[in-house]
């Protein structure tokens, strides 16, 4: 089959928006099939949208049997057999419309976001199928356009090539430096904490150095830098898969996240638990508290209790890891799903 995979980018920013299509199209071209991967740059600034709608519309791909659409606004592209992998909608303008994540609801952002929700409605119904990352996209998907979907999860590209060296002293937290992370909470709960445990937070800030700055003064200001290593950089995959296979356990605490995250499967896969809160969302379609992973309230007492109690306890550690790693085939997250799924 000849198949076009067609998303939106931020130049020069990795994450899990454009792995998730790098790695389709390598398992794609493993299965015979003949691939083009196509990006058009995006900028999610709320006064450029409708500029970047109409450009993502008129866009044509011709002499494919099939597309498969990704990140918004990608998915309003015109094609007999499109198929969606959705990621999630334009925030602002739908869950997070009543929080102070938006614009002010002046006459144009109101108007604008009707425009959005009328063009997203003509363009999911065009859609062959809709797939989504996560059952709470699912369900934002039937609450805001009224339409259905299926859930797909996304498997890391490699999963074999992580594995399990041991359970060390550092909870570690893999992933980019964002308030929006909340890596900020970990930080905090290290003020609480009565045993020796560590904590790694690493990954590259997305605004510039001052998220990094902020975790940096914090640890100092709460006595914590000997037990604390923050790393403002990207992380190789092979240094990752050394990072977590010597962790004791993963941290995970994205506010109202859309999915799981590639953390909790890069946890899972080395046999690790993962630690998340209750308000993170996706990640909770994952982790179940004292089955595969402890969930405490957002709250750095509650975490610090569950960071000592990990410590301490090396064979719970062992016993949430082992499940973790089970999980991972309960929930068919595999490369020969998604392809079955995304193709028929």
């Amino acid at each position: 089959m000849r198949i076009a995979l067609f998303s939106s980018y931020s130049p020069f920013v990795n994450g899990s928006g454009r792995f998730i299509v790098e790695w389709l199209d390598q398992k794609l071209r493993e299965h015979g099939h003949q691939v083009e991967s196509i990006y058009l740059p995006f900028s999610d600034h709320p006064r450029d949208l409708l500029s970047q709608m109409t450009a993502f519309r008129a866009v044509r791909i011709e002499g494919v049997d099939r597309v498969i659409c990704f990140l918004p606004p990608a998915y309003l592209v015109q094609h007999p057999n499109k198929v969606l992998w959705f990621m999630h909608h334009f925030r602002a303008f739908y869950d997070l419309w009543n929080t102070d994540r938006t614009p002010p609801h002046t006459r144009y952002y109101e108007s604008l976001r009707r425009s959005i929700f009328r063009a997203d409605g003509i363009a999911l119904r065009e859609a062959r199928a809709i797939f989504t990352n996560s059952r709470v996209v699912q369900k934002r998907l039937k609450t805001f356009n009224n339409v259905d979907s299926r859930v797909l999860y996304p498997p890391l590209l490699n999963p074999t090539a992580y594995g399990n060296a041991g359970y060390g002293q550092e909870v570690v937290y893999v992933s980019r430096l964002s308030p929006h992370k909340r890596q900020r909470l970990l930080l905090e709960a290290m003020a609480h904490t009565k045993t020796a445990v560590r904590v790694k937070i690493c990954g590259l800030d997305d605004i510039g150095g001052a998220y990094a700055e902020e975790l940096l003064q914090l640890a100092s200001s709460i006595g914590a830098s000997e037990r604390v290593l923050i790393e403002n950089r990207w992380i190789p995959e092979h240094e990752k898969r050394d990072i977590i296979g010597r962790s004791l356990a993963i941290a995970y605490f994205p506010l109202d996240g859309d999915s799981y995250g590639y953390s909790s499967l890069e946890g899972a896969h080395s046999c690790k638990p993962l630690l998340t809160t209750t308000d993170s969302g996706g990640v909770l379609e994952f982790v179940a508290h004292e089955r595969n992973g402890l969930v405490c309230d957002p709250d750095a007492k509650a975490i610090a209790e569950s960071l000592d109690r990990l410590y301490s306890d090396r064979k719970l550690v062992e016993e949430l890891g082992c499940e973790a790693n089970k999980t991972v085939q309960k929930l068919r997250i595999n490369w020969d799903s998604v392809i079955h799924d995304l193709l028929a």
